[in-house]
């Protein structure tokens, strides 16, 4: 019955090394991997969409097993491909969470905070605002699809067993950092720039009129003229959600190492 060892050997590592990968990615996909998603679920997500995808992943290679030093090192690999993957979603969330941070400390929005159900930490109300908003936008547009047949992409680009992340890979994710920046500083840009002609409108009155006390004054100015430039801003949430969701999915085709002729 020797036989049957390399046989029952690599139909487990057939479905080990996939299940590695998917659970890495959703341990670090968008609104998935928050703490209001129970370790369990995710588990049992990770082993159903590996059942699903199996028919479509290639096999890994022969004699590579997962009772083996080889394949404890491929299983590494498989998690840390998942993270990565996974991580770009992250990404494309705190673009909008990081512009709703600055309109609120702006505005002086900031001081309504709440605990962000995905970060776990205390975050302004208006941030918060924008994560819903980009969740709801997100699955709408099916960009969790996208991702998915991006995960499944990368079975044929990065094949199991086959070394690491490229460092040109590892090189996309560092810089889209910088694109993170810009998408949150081009989002919120418009409430900057109100709230400085607001401060300086509000400094040459207090040079005219001392009398005027600025700070309940400029408090309750700063909050109304805040709330009205969010309304309006969000006439242009579309149009930065969609350049920063294609610019993710560039990103993320150089990071499994293929390129992508627009969204996926």
């Amino acid at each position: 019955m020797d036989f049957l060892d390399p046989i029952t050997l690599g139909g487990i590592a057939a479905l080990i090394f996939p299940f590695c990968r998917i659970s890495g990615f959703l341990a670090t996909f968008f609104v998935i991997s928050g703490s209001t998603v129970p370790m369990l679920a995710r588990a049992m997500l990770a082993m159903a969409f590996t059942v699903c995808l199996l028919p479509s992943i290639p096999a890994p290679p022969e004699g590579l097993y997962v009772f083996s030093v080889p394949g404890v090192i491929t299983i590494f690999q498989e998690v840390l491909k998942g993270l990565a993957i996974g991580y770009m979603t992250q990404l494309l969330a705190q673009i909008f969470t990081m512009a709703g941070q600055v309109v609120a400390m702006q505005t002086g929005l900031g001081f309504a905070s709440l605990v962000d159900p995905v970060s776990g930490t205390n975050a302004p109300v208006v941030g918060q605002f924008f994560t819903i908003l980009t969740t709801l936008v997100f699955f709408a547009l099916d960009g969790h699809l996208a991702f998915f047949r991006m995960l499944l992409l990368s079975f044929e680009t990065m094949p199991m067993g086959a070394g690491f992340i490229p460092p040109g890979g590892l090189y996309s994710i560092a810089a889209f950092g910088a694109f993170m920046f810009q998408g949150a500083v081009a989002m919120s840009l418009s409430a900057i720039c109100t709230m400085l002609v607001v401060n300086f409108t509000l400094g040459v009155m207090t040079r005219a009129a001392p009398q005027l006390n600025i700070f309940s004054l400029g408090f309750a100015v700063s909050m109304i003229v805040g709330i009205v430039v969010l309304v309006i801003s969000l006439n242009a949430y579309m149009g930065n959600f969609t350049r920063d969701f294609n610019g993710i999915i560039e990103q993320s085709c150089s990071l499994i190492g293929t390129t992508c002729e627009g969204p996926l």
